[in-house]
């Protein structure tokens, strides 16, 4: 088993671009590919080489609560298995700073892993969760939807691109399939 598919999740259009909900977005542009508008795919989508792997790389650019329709498109077109696809996402349960691998499991209300879940029709695909905060934990009053929906503030932009650059250092072991070498890599990094 190894990952064939990274999908960046955000929402499309200038005004999101930097907002908190767009981390996977942002992962996904750091990689070094030229992604192309697919109408086929409603995403942007491209190829990049990851050791020695040619790896799909794809943006859906319908809104989050829509992710599945992409997603689940370029599946079926590919024939790739829902094993092999790694989402990257925010996650409000873990702190900026704080990336963390999962296979499976809920989507935690998050309406982007909701829909790609039912678009494939299992919960069984990687997630590679980009810890933004909650405003509770970060002590702010803003609603969880403003929050997701704002820029993160400069003392947590920081430690939210040293999460992504870690996980750039492991999608290499991703693709090779060591997802438990892959795994310590990334809990373990400071």
């Amino acid at each position: 088993m190894t990952i064939r598919l990274i999908v960046g999740l955000g929402n499309p259009g200038p005004e999101y671009e930097q907002t908190r909900h767009n981390a996977g977005f942002w992962l996904v542009d750091q990689l070094p590919a030229s992604l192309q508008r697919d109408k086929n795919f409603n995403a942007l989508v491209g190829k990049t080489r990851i050791a020695n792997q040619e790896v799909w790389l794809l943006e859906p650019q319908t809104f989050m609560n829509r992710s599945g329709q992409s997603v689940g498109a370029i599946c079926r077109f590919y024939k790739i298995t829902p094993d092999q696809v790694l989402v990257v996402h925010d996650e409000l349960d873990i702190m900026p700073g704080i990336a963390k691998l999962k296979l499976g499991g809920s989507s935690g209300g998050h309406n982007g892993l909701k829909d790609i879940t039912a678009a494939l029709g299992t919960q069984d695909y990687w997630r590679l969760r980009i810890g933004i905060g909650h405003p509770r934990s970060l002590n702010l009053t803003q609603g969880v939807a403003d929050f997701v929906l704002h820029r993160p503030r400069k003392e947590e932009q920081g430690p939210i691109d040293d999460a992504i650059a870690n996980s750039l250092a492991v999608l290499p072991l991703l693709v090779e399939g060591k997802f438990p070498e892959a795994m310590m890599q990334l809990h373990t990094t400071k």
